[in-house]
């Protein structure tokens, strides 16, 4: 483990991230915050209600959620930047935005390869699914 400049982590540092987490991932978080802080207000309204619901229903590890959480931050930044209204950044179903959008990351890629194998099971199970067909590709 080695500190930002190279260096070797202290102990304390070291046993710190075990119980804590990373703490340049936290730095991370701290930044989106700020970042998010900095909309105009109806954007921000937007993002802390799609975050909400990604803190239940996205990816829950630290690079791959900060990642993500970046993303989320710079999309509004640029859509707020060019007055774009939010129902067209949303499209008509934010649920179906949001999806669509959690799946471009590793453990949305995860998730929706599961949701669709068990689609599937249940069409198989039912006698609806007589064709077989590669369930992890949708």
């Amino acid at each position: 483990m080695t500190t930002g400049s190279n260096e070797p982590k202290s102990r304390y540092l070291q046993y710190l991230e075990i119980v804590t987490g990373s703490l340049e991932e936290k730095k991370r978080y701290r930044q989106y915050k700020a970042r998010i802080k900095q909309l105009p207000e109806n954007y921000r309204i937007a993002v802390e209600a799609l975050e909400r619901y990604l803190m239940h229903f996205g990816p829950v590890d630290g690079a791959g959620a900060m990642e993500m959480y970046d993303d989320l931050a710079e999309l509004f930044e640029q859509g707020a930047a060019d007055g774009t209204p939010i129902r067209d950044i949303f499209g008509e179903d934010p649920v179906e935005f949001v999806e669509a959008f959690v799946a471009n990351y590793p453990l949305g890629q995860c998730r929706t390869r599961e949701r669709n194998r068990f689609t599937s099971a249940v069409e198989r199970a039912a006698g609806e699914n007589t064709t077989t067909k590669d369930r992890t590709d949708r």
